[in-house]
C-alpha cells in the first residue's frame, strides 16, 4: 500500500477488490483480498463490498467474489490468522419503506432529485434503483458512503461500456465528500495496480466531472 496517497491503506484495499471482483479476475482479487485484511478492512465491510457490487457488476461476479473470499478466510484461519469480523448491518427504520429510505439517500447522494426521460420510459428501473439500491443495498449502515462510492467508482473504472455511469459516480462521490486528492489517488492505485489504460480513462472523465462541478457552482 502507498502511504504518500490521499487514500488510506483499507480505502486503497477497496479500489482493488472492487476493480477486480468487477471483472472476475480472481487470481488478481485474492491477493487483494488478504491484502485489503491486512490493511484492517474487516471481513463484514468486504462482504458488504462484494454483496453491493451485484449491483453493477452481476450476480456471477459477486458470487464468484464471495467463494473467493470465503478460500481465502479459509486459507487464513489455517495459518491461525484471526480477521475482525467488523459491524453487520443494523435494521431499518421502522417507519420508512425501502422506496422512500432510498429515495433520501438517491437524492442526498445525486445533490438533487434524480428524474429524467429513461426513468418515464421505464418506470420499473427507477423503483428499482430508488427502493432496492438506495434503499435495500446503500441503506445499510456497516459502511459508509464514500467507501460505498470507492467500490463502485473502482468497479466501473474497469468496465468497459460505462463512461456515462462512471462520470456520475465521480460526481456522486464528491457528494459524499470524497475529495480531488481520493479521486487522484484512487487512479494512481488504478494506474500502478490495475491497468494503465483503464486508468488514464478514469482520467479523462475524472476531468469531465470535475469541469461539469464547476460549471455547476458558478452558476450558483
Amino acid at each position: 500500500m502507498d502511504k504518500n496517497l490521499a487514500l488510506n491503506a483499507k480505502q486503497q484495499g477497496i479500489v482493488t477488490i472492487a476493480a477486480f471482483t468487477a471483472t472476475g479476475d480472481l487470481e488478481r482479487l485474492k491477493p487483494a483480498l488478504h491484502e485489503g485484511l491486512d490493511a484492517g478492512l474487516t471481513v463484514n465491510e468486504i462482504k458488504e463490498i462484494l454483496v453491493q457490487l451485484y449491483a453493477y457488476t452481476g450476480f456471477p461476479r459477486s458470487l464468484n467474489a464471495l467463494n473467493a473470499f470465503m478460500g481465502v478466510m479459509e486459507e487464513r484461519g489455517r495459518k491461525g490468522i484471526r480477521d475482525k469480523a467488523g459491524e453487520e448491518a443494523r435494521p431499518f427504520p421502522a417507519t420508512k419503506s425501502s422506496m422512500e429510505l432510498g429515495t433520501e439517500i438517491q437524492t442526498r447522494l445525486a445533490g438533487k432529485p434524480v428524474t429524467g426521460a429513461i426513468y418515464t420510459f421505464a418506470p420499473a428501473i427507477d423503483r428499482f434503483l430508488k427502493g432496492h439500491l438506495f434503499g435495500d443495498i446503500f441503506g445499510r449502515d456497516n459502511l459508509d458512503f464514500q467507501n460505498r462510492e470507492l467500490a463502485t467508482i473502482s468497479a466501473l473504472a474497469n468496465m468497459k461500456g460505462v463512461d456515462p455511469q462512471l462520470q456520475a459516480h465521480f460526481a456522486i462521490g464528491f457528494n459524499t465528500g470524497l475529495t480531488e486528492a481520493q479521486m487522484r489517488g484512487l487512479i494512481t492505485v488504478f494506474t500502478v495496480r490495475v491497468g494503465e489504460k483503464e486508468a488514464e480513462n478514469a482520467n479523462d472523465l475524472l476531468g469531465k466531472a470535475l469541469s461539469s462541478r464547476a460549471k455547476e457552482r458558478s452558476l450558483k
